[in-house]
C-alpha cells in the first residue's frame, strides 16, 4: 500500500471516529448520539464514556478543560438504539465547573458520569518516571500481530484485526491473543490517532477516554493466562476514572502503562499512567471490571 493510499485510509478512519463519537444537540443540556453504536454484542464502554465527557464539555466555557472524571457503567448498552445524554450543571465557579451526565436508553441510565473542569493555572509539579520501553516503531501493529499468529487464529479474527483502525494501538509485549501465557499483572501499549487533528482541535480528552477503555481490563487477566476472548469469561467495565494532569495531543504517540494490584470476588482492579513520548505524565486512569469465570461444563 502506497503512503498516499495509507494516509487516505487513515483519514477515512479518523473521520469515521469523529462522526461515530459526535453528538446531536437536542437542547442546552441534552444530546443524542448521531450514528450507530460500536461494540461486540453490547455497546463499547469507551464509546459511552467518551460521548458522556464530550456532552459535559459542550456545556462549559472553552477555556476550561476536564481535570477528572468518575463514571459507573450501570447497564449494557443496546447496539440498535441511540443514546441520550442528559447533563446537569452542579456548579460554575471562578476556576472550576462540575457536571453530572446520565447516558440513557429506553428510559434507563446505562452510564453515570461526574466530570470536573478547571481553567489553566500554574502550580507545583512532580510526576512518576516513564519506564524504558521499545519505541512504537519497534512494536507490531494489530495487523502485524494478527498475521504473526494467523495460523492459530480464526479467519474472522485475523480479518477483524487486519482492517484499518482510527487508533493505532501497539502492544509493547506481543503475544497470541487466544493463547496468552501467565504473566505479571503489567501491560504497556503505545497509542495515537492514525491521522492528524486540526491544530486547534479542543477535545482530545474525550478521544483518550474512548481509547483508555480498550486494554486496561485485560491487565487483570494476565496473571491467570486468560484473555478477553476466552469463552470462559464474562467481562465488562464496572467503573472508570481519569485524572488529566498535563496537555497532550491524540495525534502524537502516548504510552499507556498499566498494572493490576488486585483481582477478587469476580472483579479485577487496574490502574494506568499515560505518558507523552517525551516522558511527561499526562493522564492517570483507574478501572474496576467484572471478570467472572463461567463453568462451560455446567
Amino acid at each position: 500500500m502506497s503512503s498516499a493510499t495509507m494516509d487516505q485510509h487513515n483519514n477515512q478512519q479518523l473521520q469515521q471516529l469523529y462522526g461515530h463519537l459526535d453528538l446531536e444537540t437536542l437542547d442546552d443540556n441534552l444530546f443524542r448520539s448521531k450514528h450507530s453504536n460500536e461494540g461486540w454484542f453490547r455497546v463499547f464502554g469507551g464509546q459511552v464514556l467518551a460521548q458522556a465527557l464530550l456532552s459535559a464539555s459542550r456545556t462549559v466555557p472553552m477555556d476550561r478543560q476536564p481535570h477528572s472524571l468518575h463514571s459507573y457503567f450501570l447497564r449494557p448498552g443496546d447496539m440498535d438504539h441511540p443514546i441520550i445524554f442528559k447533563v446537569e450543571n452542579l456548579r460554575d465557579g471562578k476556576s472550576f465547573n462540575t457536571r453530572r451526565v446520565s447516558a440513557m436508553q429506553h428510559d434507563e441510565v446505562i452510564l453515570n458520569l461526574a466530570a470536573s473542569f478547571q481553567v489553566s493555572e500554574p502550580g507545583l509539579s512532580h510526576q512518576s518516571e516513564m519506564p524504558a520501553v521499545p519505541p512504537p516503531e519497534q512494536c507490531l501493529t494489530r495487523k502485524q500481530l494478527a498475521e504473526k499468529y494467523s495460523a492459530s487464529l480464526p479467519a474472522d479474527l485475523v480479518t477483524r484485526f487486519s482492517r484499518p483502525f482510527a487508533i493505532d494501538l501497539r502492544h509493547v509485549e506481543q503475544e497470541n491473543m487466544l493463547a496468552p501465557q501467565k504473566r505479571a499483572p503489567q501491560h504497556s501499549v503505545w497509542l495515537k490517532l492514525s491521522g492528524e487533528l486540526p491544530q486547534d482541535y479542543p477535545w482530545h480528552a474525550h478521544m483518550l477516554a474512548y481509547a483508555s477503555d480498550m486494554t486496561i481490563l485485560e491487565t487483570s487477566l494476565r496473571p491467570h493466562g486468560l484473555s478477553l476472548f476466552s469463552p470462559r469469561l464474562q467481562v465488562a467495565s464496572l467503573d472508570h476514572s481519569m485524572w488529566f494532569h498535563r496537555p497532550f495531543r491524540m495525534d502524537e504517540w502516548l504510552l499507556y502503562v498499566q498494572d493490576s494490584p488486585s483481582s477478587s470476588a469476580g472483579r479485577g482492579f487496574s490502574r494506568g499512567n499515560i505518558f507523552r513520548q517525551n516522558g511527561e505524565l499526562v493522564v492517570s486512569v483507574a478501572q474496576e471490571g467484572l471478570i467472572r469465570v463461567r463453568d462451560l461444563g455446567a
